[in-house]
This record gives C-alpha cells, sequence and structure tokens, in this order.
C-alpha cells in the first residue's frame, strides 16, 4: 500500500495514495499507522482525498490506530469523499472520529486555532 507521509510541527499527515482500503491493503495500512504511533506520533491527521472505498477491514485499521494512539494523542480524518463518508455514517463512526473537510482545516483543529 503507498502512503504518502510529512510532519507538520508536531503533526504526522498521512495520506493513503490508493483509491481503495480494504482486505488487501488493511493489514500492511495498521501496521505502518501503528509503527508511526509508536514511534511518538501522538497527534495524526489521515487525509482520505484519494480513497474511494473503504471496506470493513480498512475501517477495522482506523480504529485500531485510533485505539491505539489512547487518550494521550488525537488523530483526526479529513478530505473524505461521500462514497466514504457513507460508511462513517452507516456505522456511526462520524460520531467517534473528528471528520474535517480540509487537512488546513483539521491542522487547525489539532494546533488549538480552530
Amino acid at each position: 500500500m503507498q502512503l504518502h507521509h510529512k510532519n507538520t510541527a508536531d503533526v504526522l499527515i498521512v495520506r493513503p495514495l490508493e483509491k481503495r482500503i480494504d482486505a488487501s491493503a488493511a493489514t500492511e495500512f495498521k501496521q505502518k499507522l501503528g509503527e508511526w504511533i509508536d514511534s511518538g506520533n501522538r497527534r495524526i491527521v489521515l487525509n482520505l482525498s484519494e480513497v474511494d472505498f473503504i471496506d470493513s477491514s480498512g475501517l477495522g485499521a482506523i480504529i485500531s490506530g485510533f485505539k491505539r494512539i489512547g487518550g494521550d494523542g488525537r488523530l483526526v480524518i479529513c478530505a473524505v469523499k461521500e462514497s466514504v463518508m457513507s460508511l462513517f455514517r452507516l456505522t456511526r463512526m462520524n460520531r467517534v472520529f473528528d471528520i474535517f473537510s480540509s487537512e488546513d482545516e483539521a491542522l487547525r483543529a489539532l494546533s488549538g486555532k480552530a
């Protein structure tokens, strides 16, 4: 799975470069996200602008990262396409995750300037 990542101040921005986060990509995605969290990244923006589809395995990988970061960090999501947002609504994960329309908005929220 191709993932673009960059650090801005003390925020890690992760952008999957795949159209799908499904069973074939979820394990690798979960592992990489876990490595970033374990290496000290406590504030993460997950930019889903390239993603058209997430299945239950992909959603599970995102939830795993959310749980792994715990109460001493924050994982937020941004730039979600409607096809993916419908999954978040259906599973009520839109009530669990902070979801922002843009990467800039997510960064402002994490920096306390929202």
